[in-house]
């Protein structure tokens, strides 16, 4: 009789320590949708509200007035839209060209001081960027490359080699060196292997560090303040001005603008990013 009662009981407290677990991972899962996606659906009602008062907790006033402005021909967005698609593209091609012999290089272990030229490209890391890119200022200042649209690529490079240089050492470390070393054995040249058995390999490690480096680029706001500015306008400037002159609408609207490419191309860097090659990364 005493044991049944005990195990009656038992059964009542794990039930019910099961109901206290399962809401409480339903607080959790709430409060963490909340963090996440809270700030994103008050980023999309700015972008469709017209007039939107204290102490009022919705817009009194909906519309796409504000995506007409900055739709318009006219507007500051279109040029800064245009502006730093440019930026980002011309600063993939400059890390591309950088990144892709040294990462070959350095996959290699026995290439000589290469721990010291990988922890190289993490040196602009190790300091606050508001740093770096004011002593960058005060040198393109004397190389005539502030306010250009050659400086702020430079600046956006500089942050944006880390990326594509430790993804392509990965990449090139994840292919297969048996197939490089039969088609030099069979004849081929060291070009003719590389661009036809090695690079087609990493190609999808290069891919996703062009991506990597687009999106940095995109969305890039203190280098191309001190380096760029007042001359260079892109999407990340101008969303700052708009949310400085209170204009929330405007500013929702560029960072929404922002916010799209960044999450069409992280489903795709999903995709080239394939374990093997994570697993190579730092080595």
């Amino acid at each position: 009789m005493i044991y049944s009662l005990n195990s009656n009981l038992l059964k009542t407290l794990n039930i019910r320590s099961l109901r206290i677990s399962f809401w409480l991972q339903c607080v959790f899962i709430l409060l963490l949708a909340l963090a996440i996606f809270g700030p994103i659906m008050n980023l999309l009602i700015w972008t469709v509200t017209e007039s939107w008062y204290f102490p009022h907790a919705l817009p009194s006033q909906w519309g796409f007035k504000y995506w007409q402005q900055v739709f318009n021909p006219y507007s500051d967005v279109s040029g800064s839209l245009f502006t730093s698609l440019l930026i980002a593209v011309l600063t993939v091609v400059v890390c591309l060209i950088v990144s892709v012999p040294a990462g070959y290089a350095l996959s290699k272990r026995s290439m000589p001081l290469r721990v010291f030229w990988m922890l190289l490209f993490l040196i602009p890391q190790a300091f606050p960027n508001l740093t770096v890119y004011m002593n960058i200022a005060r040198l393109f200042y004397d190389f005539g490359l502030n306010g250009t649209l050659l400086g702020v690529i430079l600046v956006h490079s500089v942050h944006g080699l880390m990326f594509s240089i430790w993804i392509s050492v990965a990449a090139f470390s994840s292919t297969d060196p048996m197939l490089e070393r039969a088609s030099r054995n069979l004849g081929a040249g060291p070009f003719y292997t590389f661009f036809h058995i090695v690079l087609p390999q990493a190609a999808p490690g290069l891919i996703a560090s062009c991506i990597f480096v687009f999106l940095e680029s995109l969305d890039e706001f203190t280098g191309t303040f001190f380096v760029g500015s007042p001359n260079i306008s892109t999407l990340p400037l101008l969303l700052y001005t708009a949310s400085m002159e209170g204009n929330y609408q405007i500013a929702s609207i560029t960072a929404l603008i922002l916010l799209v490419p960044s999450i069409l191309f992280m489903i795709i860097i999903n995709k080239f990013m394939r374990p093997d090659m994570l697993s190579k990364l730092g080595k």
